[in-house]
């Protein structure tokens, strides 16, 4: 009979609360393999990419970016801006990260939308060792993800499926987000703000350059908002 050591007893709390996310990011990540094969890349490429970037939102446009001109910068200022949520996860769970040795680097590189989620809100169970629970539930999700973009991308490769206009998979992920968003709001403030400086930017800039300065209004414009106290949900 095994004995239910620590690391043992943490995964198998962890691996409960993960079920949710693993059902989101498998056909989130199925699709993303299926988009980076029809865009041209072997098959290893999206578990490359979900192994190093891990990253969803980024990684959908990391596509775009490997197929543009070679522009370093506004790639990195886009990755930036896309990213930034993370600063305030970060900073969120300083103190939760803290005095558990190597596992906070672990926890930094891994956190993502849902495993923050779970992690700053899951009721741990008494007796089982808060660190390892998190590198638990970051690892599952992160596997997930990594799973879900291989199966996508070995699929398209194997089967002679069409992929003509798969590359509208992005854009309808983000107007699902965008709509979910809305919805979920009392004011529609925000949503509004990102919707008006996005249109406004690509009247002005094209649609090759708005990206930047439309991420930019719109942390500018939202800052602002929030300065003055106005609730922007």
């Amino acid at each position: 009979m095994k004995q239910n050591t620590p690391i043992r007893s943490a995964l198998r709390s962890a691996f409960p609360k993960t079920l949710p996310v693993m059902a989101g990011y498998l056909f989130l990540g199925f699709s993303y393999g299926l988009y980076m094969h029809a865009e041209g890349f072997p098959f290893y490429y999206p578990m490359l990419m979900a192994w190093l970037i891990y990253g969803g939102s980024l990684e959908f446009v990391a596509v775009s970016m490997l197929t543009s001109p070679f522009a370093p910068l506004s790639n990195f200022i886009l990755a930036f801006l896309i990213q930034a949520r993370h600063l305030f996860y970060g900073l969120a769970m300083l103190e939760r990260y803290k005095g558990l040795g190597w596992k906070k680097y672990y926890l930094i590189f891994a956190m993502s939308d849902e495993t923050f989620a779970v992690n700053s809100s899951a009721a741990i169970p008494p007796g089982i060792d808060e660190g390892w629970f998190m590198v638990f539930v970051s690892f599952l999700d992160r596997m997930y993800w990594i799973c879900g973009a291989g199966a996508g991308a070995l699929f398209g490769s194997l089967l002679p499926i069409p992929t003509e206009g798969l590359s509208f998979v992005m854009t309808a992920m983000f107007a699902a987000i965008f709509m979910d968003r809305f919805f979920s709001e009392r004011r529609h403030i925000a949503s509004c703000i990102g919707l008006a400086a996005s249109l406004i930017c690509l009247f002005f800039f094209g649609p090759d350059r708005f990206m930047i300065p439309a991420m930019l209004a719109i942390i500018l414009l939202l800052w602002g908002t929030f300065q003055k106290g106005v609730d922007a949900a």
